[in-house]
Formats: C-alpha cells, sequence, structure tokens
C-alpha cells in the first residue's frame, strides 16, 4: 500500500501544472534546481523563484544569471543545469543543436528596448539620435548577446549610427553604468528601466515596439530530476509567473 501511495503521488505531479500540481514534499531528499536565465530576468525570477518554493517547499531554486549567449556557451560545454530562459531564440537555438534540451522550448515572455539616461539626463538626451553624437558617453550591449542583436536592428531600423564608448555582455552591466553616472546613455530592455525604478529615466523610442525579443524556456536533458524541473517551467508560464513577470515590465508570450 505504501508503495503504491508513493506510485500514485509521482503519477499526479507528473500530470498536473505547477499551478496545481502537489508540493513534491514525498521525495526522499530535497532538490535543487538549477536554472540558467538571461540577465534581464534576474529580479522577476527571484521573485518567481519565492513564489515556487512557497508551493514546493522541498525545492531550492539556484540561478545562474548572465548574457544568453554566454550561458548558451556554458551548457554547450557541459556545465550542469536544470532550466535555461534564454532571451532570444537565437541563442536557445545554440543549446537545442546541442540537442540539450527535452521537449520543445517555450515562449514565455517578450521585451522591447527603451533608451535610459541618468537620473536628471544630465546630457539632455532626446531620442535614439543622440547615440550618434560622439560627444556623448554611450553604452550598448555586445551584439553577441540578444540586447545587442536587437539594438543593432532597432538602429538599423531608424537610420542612426550609434558611436558607443562601451559593449557590455550583458543588459544588467548596461545599466549599472547609467545608475552610476558613467554614460549618458544606453539601450537596455524595458523591464530594466523599471527595476531600475528612480535611479534612472526612461526615454520611448518610436519604433522600439517592432523590434522585439522573445524569450524561449526549455527543460534541460542534464536536468536529475525531470519532473520538477518542467514544474518550475510549467509554473513560469501559469498564472502566478506570468503575473509576476508582467508586472516587472515585459509583453505577453505571442
Amino acid at each position: 500500500m505504501v508503495a503504491a501511495a508513493v506510485v500514485v503521488a509521482a503519477l499526479a505531479l507528473a500530470g498536473c501544472s505547477a499551478q496545481s500540481a502537489p508540493s513534491p514534499t514525498a521525495t526522499a531528499a530535497p532538490v535543487t534546481l538549477t536554472v540558467y536565465a538571461a540577465a534581464s530576468l534576474t529580479d522577476s525570477f527571484a521573485d518567481i523563484a519565492k513564489e515556487f518554493e512557497k508551493q514546493y517547499p522541498s525545492v531550492k531554486i539556484t540561478y545562474n544569471f548572465g548574457g544568453s549567449s554566454a550561458l548558451a556557451a556554458q551548457l554547450v560545454a557541459a556545465s550542469p543545469g536544470d532550466v535555461f530562459a534564454a532571451a532570444s531564440a537565437t541563442t536557445m537555438k545554440t543549446v537545442t543543436d546541442a540537442s540539450l534540451v527535452t521537449g520543445a522550448p517555450q515562449i514565455f515572455v517578450t521585451n522591447s528596448l527603451e533608451l535610459v539616461v541618468p537620473k536628471g539626463n544630465p546630457a539632455n538626451v532626446t531620442g535614439l539620435g543622440d547615440l550618434a553624437n560622439p560627444d556623448l558617453s554611450i553604452a550598448l550591449c555586445a551584439a553577441a548577446v540578444p540586447c545587442g542583436a536587437a539594438a543593432l536592428r532597432l538602429l538599423a531600423q531608424e537610420g542612426v549610427t550609434a558611436a558607443p564608448d562601451t559593449l557590455e555582455q550583458d543588459v544588467k552591466a548596461v545599466l549599472a553604468k547609467v545608475e552610476l553616472g558613467e554614460v549618458d546613455a544606453a539601450l537596455v530592455y524595458r523591464t530594466d528601466v523599471t527595476a531600475a525604478g528612480d535611479k534612472v529615466e526612461g526615454i520611448d523610442v518610436p519604433g522600439a515596439d517592432r523590434v522585439v525579443n522573445r524569450y524561449p524556456i526549455a527543460v534541460l536533458k542534464s536536468a536529475p530530476n525531470q519532473t520538477t524541473a518542467r514544474a518550475f517551467v510549467d509554473f513560469v508560464l501559469g498564472t502566478t509567473g506570468q503575473a509576476i513577470l508582467t508586472k516587472a515590465g515585459f509583453g505577453a508570450p505571442n
């Protein structure tokens, strides 16, 4: 009877979504999930971890945040992990091409770019064209990371040739340059401007809504507990996860 009860509990967890599945407290030992996630997800995924761990008390989420291209390279180099949440389909493709995921990646949010300047806008930046001003100090993401690739598409679309003074490996590093007043302007995701609060000021860019990054998420084949990893992905896609991401400024998946 005890064995049958354990089997029933395992089947229930596998068949339910993260929003309705029972907490995996019946496992013999606590479970640690390692989630590789794009730097732009740092704040919202921290909130998701808190809510997920409330529902699943035996699970501890450990994050590895960074530029999506660098995270993909780590996974291809056999770094262990359970879930990968990237900021673009291109970086996820690096991992899927290496046959490192289980099932098809799913888009869970979208994001677009916004100009950001230090509080008070001391350089009087007014629009995207100011990124071409050699007298201003400009920061962009490197082209290899999703925020940099999106910046290049937006600049080309609007006919602006930017003159960046620094190219950073993830969007949080770009934002830090602005918060510290080390640059006059930068391009970051709208969600990063929201997360920074009154430390910076955002300037809407006409046409930015036509350059949209779609974020995919997938369970990795290396995940030792596939069911719990799937539960985390389902939680991100579910009601609570989507509410947290929407509050952070992310767009709905499409």
